[in-house]
């Protein structure tokens, strides 16, 4: 029984090569979704697809995709069409995220404009230009859609040493509630979730660990000690598939009237 009714329907996921979208896509596939994995680094997506392509039924397929670039953009939601001709899904997954201080008086990590407009136009921009391509996807199958946001608790919270990133997620929140009421008429459903602090993803390089620590006044191994599980009401980081499993769901007929919100995947992790 096809309890979540997805099979058959055709999906993106953009940044789907790793971390959070690769499990999405993973997912997605296999309940018979054909997915089509968007992403910059083309090894790694293709080596997803062929993963995905190697269980039963395997009509997945990779795309190189700048979310910040309408005519890429316009070219990978015509891609997803081809297996059915329809668009059912897209997961605005792909998002960066580069550390700096708003001022920092020893000049070392400083928010400038390369970095401001950089983590904006993926974050930011890419997300309009992907739900606006694809929910014109969506109004011409005339049976509707899910649009999936990517956004984050440092939306709602901020973030120390990560404004600009927090500003953009915070803008995800926004967009999800405005584009809701916009397509809800057309029976496109736009929805969104924000995780917490999950296991290692690409995102948490060596880099990006430094520069965050030194943005906070502490070591890497402290940066480290606070991903642990004692923030956490359940006890633990999160697991990329338990994202992954909620995205899922709110794609399925079984979230029919989940719309225009945002949905906390955090262990219960809160300020407090």
């Amino acid at each position: 029984m096809d309890w979540l009714g997805l099979s058959g329907k055709s999906a993106i996921v953009t940044g789907g090569a790793s971390g959070i979208g690769h499990a999405v896509a993973s997912g997605l596939a296999d309940v018979g979704v054909h997915v089509l994995v968007a992403d910059m680094d083309e090894e790694r997506g293709r080596q997803v697809v062929a993963l995905l392509n190697s269980g039963l039924g395997g009509k997945h397929a990779f795309v190189r995709a700048d979310v910040s670039d309408r005519a890429s953009v316009e070219a990978m939601v015509e891609a997803a069409r081809q297996p059915t001709g329809t668009l059912d899904i897209l997961v605005n997954n792909a998002g960066i995220n580069t550390p700096r201080l708003l001022v920092d008086p020893a000049g070392k990590e400083e928010l400038d404009e390369r970095i401001w407009d950089l983590v904006t136009a993926v974050n930011h921009k890419g997300l309009f230009l992907c739900a606006q391509a694809g929910a014109r996807a969506m109004l011409a199958n005339q049976n509707g859609g899910v649009i999936v946001n990517m956004a984050s608790e440092s939306g709602l919270e901020g973030s120390e040493g990560q404004s600009v990133y927090a500003a953009t997620k915070a803008a995800a929140y926004s967009l999800t509630r405005s584009w809701a009421k916009e397509l809800g008429r057309h029976g496109i459903r736009v929805v969104g979730v924000a995780p917490g602090i999950l296991e290692v993803t690409g995102l948490r390089t060596e880099a990006y660990e430094a520069a965050l620590a030194y943005t906070r006044g502490i070591t890497v191994e402290q940066l480290r000690e606070g991903y642990e599980s004692q923030s956490i009401p359940l006890g633990r980081v999160g697991k990329l598939a338990e994202v992954a499993d909620v995205i899922v769901y709110l794609a399925s007929r079984r979230a029919s009237y989940v719309h225009g919100t945002v949905i906390n995947i955090s262990g219960g992790k809160s300020r407090a």
